[in-house]
């Protein structure tokens, strides 16, 4: 080998966060469902909700979809705690937040399945504000029963998210790209659609209902606004 070599010692924070990753991969039956969504009604409901005074961000709307898909497929909202698979009626919605020097968090929004898209993009904001200064708490840090982690502002269109264990799920978004699909009027269009990539853990979902939920997930994207 030759040049020069930085060497970047796995220790700290970036340590913990190595020692995770490999834990969870090491301790969770990981499997990823990918998918895609159509987000014309997204990006139309963040244009109205603008041209009312208020600020959403897709990532902001994404979330809110997915709090409505947990609704209606529960069993996604959980832990698994040693032998034990526990589902909450609360949902804690847990946001990946990148910080300076290759570091990542992902601290919870406690109440979120309660919040509309406003009361959602302020906690989030000030998640993200308070993980920069190292005010997170522990709770926060390690509370959540659903994570998303979102890249829609990279080239990635899919990946494949990590689980933050001891979570069932984790959601990873991808950038906005334009499709061609078939028109009303059977011709062909271009339509924006965003990449959905859900890992769960096989241990406490199975395929079919992991399905279910990226599907809700989807729909709840392609039906926004009505």
């Amino acid at each position: 080998m030759s040049g020069e070599v930085k060497t970047v010692p796995l220790k700290g924070v970036r340590g913990m966060i190595a020692d995770a990753m490999v834990k969870s991969l090491q301790t969770a039956a990981q499997l990823t469902h990918q998918g895609s969504a159509d987000a014309t009604a997204l990006l139309a409901e963040k244009a109205r909700l603008a041209e009312a005074g208020t600020k959403a961000s897709v990532e902001d709307l994404l979330m809110s979809a997915v709090i409505r898909a947990l609704k209606k497929n529960p069993d996604a909202n959980g832990r698994v705690e040693g032998k034990d698979v526990k589902v909450f009626s609360a949902i804690d919605l847990s946001v990946a937040i990148a910080l300076p020097g290759n570091l990542l968090v992902a601290p919870a929004i406690f109440g979120a399945g309660e919040m509309d898209v406003s009361e959602l993009r302020a906690a989030r904001q000030d998640l993200a504000a308070r993980a920069k200064t190292n005010k997170l708490s522990v709770t926060e840090m390690t509370g959540g029963t659903f994570t998303v982690s979102n890249l829609g502002l990279t080239r990635v269109e899919h990946f494949t998210p990590i689980i933050n264990a001891p979570q069932i799920c984790i959601l990873g978004i991808g950038r906005l790209t334009d499709r061609a699909v078939r028109s009303e009027d059977a011709g062909i269009e271009l339509r924006p659609h965003v990449g959905l990539s859900l890992t769960f853990d096989h241990r406490a979902l199975d395929g079919g209902p992991a399905g279910d939920l990226l599907t809700s997930i989807c729909e709840e994207i392609e039906g926004m606004g009505k």
